[in-house]
């Protein structure tokens, strides 16, 4: 579903991803974790188009992403192509991002009326059902400011869903948000997890959550993959010191992994 090959991302001297390989499978639940800095938000970024790269190639459902063809020459892909690709993909971010003058229904129906042309009234009736799959049927007419930060959160990720995209982005959908809220929102993601067949990857520092969620980890530290493998592994029994070290930080911090 999604391949990427020697990967570089370079910002002024700094250099974030460092020749960056990784397949994705078709509906693969995928966690990348590591210290901050260490480029997993970036890679996201730059699969949703809002990063250019330094270097290398990107494929998503078998298509370039910043590259097209022209006959026999790879050109570097324009806006036609870039909007086509983003249509394969959906992302949740950590502040949110709703529209705060639209209710939650308009804030879900704004994309597919304006970028996909449908008819307001199936676009309400697709938000509805995504709504009450979230939990907040009763919200449909609420304003942003009205709700909590985990009804925020769930208002986004249905106004994500609502692309009917292929692949799921989340990057630290729970890291601004109070402890008593990440709970529902991420049982919001397990349930889509195990309820579609949707490809995702999961930015988080939620250890316990990834562990869950996850078919594989990819701990990754300055721009590179240290390790990578199934989560008992990854959480349970990492091989390499780097991943060690990590782990331990972050259980002396309290954290459940």
């Amino acid at each position: 579903m999604i391949r990427i090959d020697r990967l570089d991302k370079v910002f002024g001297t700094l250099k974030v991803l460092d020749g960056l390989s990784f397949d994705v499978m078709p509906g693969e639940k995928l966690a990348l974790i590591g210290p901050s800095g260490s480029g997993k938000t970036t890679i996201l970024r730059i699969l949703m188009t809002l990063e250019t790269i330094s270097g290398g190639h990107i494929e998503v459902c078998g298509e370039q992403l910043y590259h097209m063809r022209r006959g026999d020459r790879e050109l570097p892909a324009d806006e036609a192509h870039l909007h086509h690709m983003r249509s394969h993909i959906g992302m949740v971010f950590q502040h949110f991002n709703l529209f705060p003058h639209k209710s939650v229904l308009d804030n879900i129906t704004l994309a597919p009326v304006l970028t996909k042309g449908e008819p307001k009234a199936k676009a309400e009736a697709r938000a509805r059902e995504l709504l009450e799959m979230v939990g907040l049927s009763d919200k449909a007419g609420a304003m942003p400011s009205q709700l909590s930060g985990g009804q925020k959160q769930r208002v986004a990720i249905a106004r994500a869903l609502a692309l009917q995209p292929r692949i799921m982005l989340f990057d630290e959908v729970t890291s601004a948000l109070d402890p008593e809220l990440v709970e529902e929102v991420l049982l919001v993601m397990k349930r889509l997890a195990a309820e579609t067949d949707m490809t995702m990857l999961l930015v988080t520092h939620e250890m316990g959550f990834a562990h869950e969620f996850a078919d594989r980890v990819l701990f990754f530290d300055k721009g590179r993959i240290v390790e990578q493998g199934p989560p008992d592994q990854i959480f349970r029994n990492p091989t390499q010191e780097r991943t060690q070290t990590f782990l331990r930080k972050i259980i002396a911090a309290g954290h459940r992994v």
